[in-house]
């Protein structure tokens, strides 16, 4: 059965994969703070559209985070620092997105600015071109997110388009299998 990162069944959960400092791994109940802490924090969503309520995750998050083929924690020294999503979205999509994975994260400020979401991100785009060999994966954030212009960059992704949606402009890059990245 396909799940919802391709179009052939992928084993899942892997096995953790490790960066010199991260270790990439299924949600665990240990995690639920973090992602509470993760969805509330205005940093974090400032360019997603806005924090949850602290109060209403505490209530609507499960004592185990959900696990799903594709949903990463990313753990730094036993903690949850954050989450790497790739995941082939279905619904309302941008044409050059359609049919292709799309890359996502969030980070915990306290984890901004040590390079962990470069080196996260790229071992997820990894393991991906292992399971996945050939095809392209997208990434979208608003242009003024200068950070994740960034990184996009960096990954080895380029620009497809610029387009407007949750009023302001949003971009839109490609990544082909194995490009490159640092």
């Amino acid at each position: 059965m396909p799940d919802e990162i391709t179009a052939h069944p992928v084993p899942w959960p892997p096995a953790p994969i490790r960066t010199e400092r991260l270790v990439l791994r299924e949600p665990e109940a240990r995690d639920r703070a973090a992602f509470v802490e993760l969805l509330a924090s205005p940093e974090v969503h400032t360019f997603l559209g806005g924090p949850r309520a602290r109060d209403e995750l505490e209530r609507e998050l499960p004592g185990a985070p959900e696990r799903w083929p594709g949903s990463f924690v990313v753990d730094l020294d036993g903690a949850m620092i954050g989450q790497i999503l790739l995941r082939r979205p279905t619904g309302n999509r941008r044409p050059a997105a359609a049919g292709k994975a799309d890359l996502g994260y969030l980070f915990l400020p306290r984890a901004w600015g040590s390079g962990y979401a470069a080196e996260a991100c790229a071992a997820a785009l990894d393991w991906f071109d292992g399971v996945c060999p050939g095809e392209p994966v997208v990434l979208a954030t608003q242009s003024a997110n200068v950070r994740s212009m960034r990184l996009a960059a960096k990954l080895g992704f380029t620009e497809v388009e610029r387009f407007q949606a949750w009023d302001a402009e949003q971009w839109l890059g490609l990544r082909s299998p194995g490009s490159g990245r640092d």
